[in-house]
């Protein structure tokens, strides 16, 4: 097969991706929300604490933090989860211990690794 044809081919076919990806996928809304509101602040920062539990639990099996250091950094991760999670309970207006139990239990079924 000619050089040429093999380009032509490999531009279709590259032209063609870039307009499944332009036409055929759709953002979120909330992605180009302008104002998210204070609790969606709040549940990306959980999650984002979550997935640095998980990391620096890794880390550390990994030989990359000493016990002091990661017990440390683990510390100041959990206190700002807990400060999150109470600041959610505030929004929602649910804080009873049933309900606190209830969210406890949905947050480690979300998140087994939990950073523990």
């Amino acid at each position: 097969m000619p050089e040429e044809t093999i380009a032509a081919i490999s531009c279709l076919v590259l032209a063609a991706a870039v307009a499944v990806f332009i036409f055929y996928f759709r953002s979120d809304p909330a992605d180009s929300s302008r104002f998210r509101t204070r609790l969606d602040q709040l549940l990306e920062r959980r999650d984002s604490i979550y997935e640095n539990l998980r990391d620096l639990r890794f880390e550390f099996r990994a030989g990359k933090y000493s016990e002091h250091d990661y017990q440390q950094i683990r510390q100041s991760l959990e206190v700002e989860a807990a400060s999150v999670l109470s600041e959610i309970d505030g929004l929602t207006g649910d804080s009873s211990p049933r309900a606190r139990s209830r969210a406890l239990a949905a947050d480690h079924a979300a998140h087994p690794e939990g950073g523990r």
